[in-house]
């Protein structure tokens, strides 16, 4: 068995106890390739097993590959049709980053909902705008989040939303377990039962074909005025000129994003300016835990693959996640 890593940016370097616990697993006959992604292409035409990005041109250099873990929870940069359709597995980091991305989450929702960020803006000055800060801060207690996609990074918003003394709802395709202060789970046919019913609307969801987009101008004249928007998943989940609209015409009250719908999002964007606006640039996905995380699922899955059982994280690739 050949087994080809690619380090990344949520994977940045796998150490030597990594590299003997994936061999104590795979066999001292296995052979474990760590490579760039510059230089991968050299080593995955044998390889069986990927712990990494494999992009078309990659992938097209393969003839024996049967896995791949990708080291991220997003998987939309495998969706090409000859992946898709081939029998390769595909696993990922879902369910896995969940914790961090929620206290991103709730970082940003905090600046906009406790004026902390218009308090920032102002530095020194603020102590001639304390009146306004003031009028305009709100608490979180008894608002109801509503959570779009109840998978691991929705279970985390619950959780802490729960915290904040918040009533959760949430809203998936598929039935869900219950829990983390979530008592009914509503089927998409409630899409618009759920905005009407946020007051900080929680976006938790991948980019599929059925969600992107989905977040357009007729929902966001669904969702309360007083409502505040979070996204810290796929930002092309939402229409951009359409959220810009809803935020221009207080259609919503506020945004709290670490993605947009293009990006890098320029510069000459309205969003940047806005001032119920915060916005973090794809940085909700850090944490020290996460390539720790990660590499234990692989080798869990690694044992669970040679034992032909099934594995973690599975990726269903016709419905993208």
């Amino acid at each position: 068995m050949k087994i080809v890593i690619i380090p990344g940016l949520t994977l940045r370097e796998v150490t030597n106890d990594d590299l003997a616990r994936i061999q104590e697993v795979a066999g001292h006959n296995a052979q474990i390739v760590v490579s760039d992604a510059e230089d991968a292409i050299n080593h995955v035409e044998d390889a069986e097993v990927i712990l990494g990005f494999v992009p078309k041109p990659l992938f097209q250099a393969t003839r024996k590959l049967r896995w791949v873990q990708s080291i991220s929870a997003g998987v939309d940069i495998f969706f090409y049709p000859e992946f898709v359709e081939s029998d390769v597995v595909l696993t990922s980091e879902k369910g896995l980053v969940g914790e961090h991305l929620a206290d991103h989450a709730f970082g940003l929702l905090l600046m906009l909902t406790r004026q902390l960020a218009t308090a920032l803006r102002h530095g020194a000055d603020g102590w001639n705008h304390r009146p306004e800060m003031r009028y305009q801060e709100i608490e979180l207690t008894g608002l109801t989040l509503g959570i779009f996609g109840f998978g691991g990074t929705g279970r985390a918003m619950a959780k802490r939303g729960v915290a904040f003394g918040m009533n959760c709802i949430a809203l998936d395709r598929d039935p869900v377990e219950l829990g983390n202060g979530v008592d009914e789970a509503w089927d998409s046919s409630r899409f618009s039962d759920l905005l009407a019913a946020s007051d900080v609307l929680s976006i938790c969801c991948p980019l599929t074909n059925e969600t992107r987009n989905v977040f357009d101008a007729d929902a966001f004249r669904k969702m309360k005025d007083s409502a505040f928007l979070v996204n810290v998943t796929r930002g092309e989940v939402m229409e951009e000129d359409a959220l810009v609209t809803a935020l221009q015409t207080d259609q919503i009250r506020g945004a709290a994003l670490d993605v947009a719908p293009r990006e890098p999002l320029p510069a000459d964007s309205p969003l940047w300016s806005m001032s119920n606006v915060v916005m973090t640039p794809h940085t909700a996905g850090a944490s020290q835990f996460r390539a720790e995380r990660n590499m234990e699922r692989f080798i869990r899955n690694l044992q669970r693959f040679l034992a032909d059982e099934p594995l973690e994280g599975a990726v269903d690739k016709h419905l993208g996640y």
